[in-house]
């Protein structure tokens, strides 16, 4: 099974829509096949322990570098374009929709 890392706006704009946003693109990319690595939800983590912005995006590379491809959802994300840029650096396929990672 294919993994596919889910990247996208968090903070910036209505907080829980974007997790909604990630979460409703990680359960239609599992219809399709495919595990998806969500990392809107590391903000369990930061629940339980507070961590900075840097801890976090090095822990989402260590599981983005396993994946085969990265989906990018639509709006500004400062993490997310680091994610897209490190996917490329690495020769991670990018995709911005379903249908043409699907295809």
């Amino acid at each position: 099974m294919k993994r596919i890392y889910v990247a996208g706006p968090i903070t910036i704009g209505n907080y829980a829509a974007n997790v909604r946003q990630a979460v409703d693109a990680g359960v239609e990319l599992m219809e399709c096949g495919y595990s998806p690595y969500i990392p809107h939800l590391d903000f369990l983590l930061v629940f339980v322990k507070p961590l900075s912005f840097e801890v976090l995006l090095e822990h989402d590379k260590d599981w983005l570098i396993l994946c085969d491809a990265l989906f990018r959802l639509p709006g500004e994300s400062k993490g997310a374009d680091i994610e897209e840029a490190f996917a490329r650096e690495n020769h991670i396929p990018v995709f911005y929709s379903i249908s043409s990672l699907v295809a």
